[in-house]
């Protein structure tokens, strides 16, 4: 039986900085996704982001999280799909190539055109192609949930990882 939740009472303000709650958050260790996705006119667009999880199994869901200033946003937000590519151990430059503004992010980058059109890169340790199934805003970002269409994955190869500002390869226990 599913029951309405209480409705919490208002938080109260934080008691902390900005950066006191950056390098917080630094101290979970995240994979490194490249969601990519084209333009209605066919160009393409793609950003480095550590904001990526599973949602559900039934249907299979996956959201991440884009700031509501970025230059990328109307992409995004109207787009149809996309896709979340899960970047492998030796893919550290291409994480900082699509985190960096005013390049052409796509020189060079060897990729192909997924089920639904978004581009998928080559050697990418997953990938999920996605249909823009909702939107929520929170705060300063936009959070994405894909329903997701197709997804590939290479056994075996380790993960870009990122933990406190910096970037990390698998090291098994």
């Amino acid at each position: 039986m599913n029951r309405p939740l209480p409705r919490p009472a208002l938080a109260r303000p934080p008691s902390f900085s900005a950066r006191e709650f950056r390098d917080a958050l630094g101290m979970f260790a995240t994979g490194v996704t490249i969601v990519t996705a084209r333009n209605e006119d066919g160009s393409l667009v793609g950003l480095t982001a550590s904001s990526f999880n599973s949602v559900s199994l039934a249907p299979p869901l996956v959201l991440w999280s884009l700031s509501r200033g970025a230059s990328t946003m109307p992409t995004f937000a109207n787009g149809a799909h996309y896709a979340i590519n899960v970047l492998a151990a030796d893919q550290k430059q291409l994480a900082e190539r699509f985190a960096t503004r005013g390049i052409d992010r796509w020189a060079g980058v060897q990729h192909h055109p997924g089920t639904n059109g978004a581009p998928v890169l080559d050697g990418a340790a997953a990938a999920f192609e996605c249909f823009n199934r909702s939107r929520y805003e929170e705060g300063d970002h936009l959070i994405f949930v894909g329903e997701v269409e197709h997804c590939s994955h290479r056994a075996g190869v380790p993960p870009l990882l990122y933990h406190g500002g910096r970037f990390y390869t698998e090291h098994p226990l």
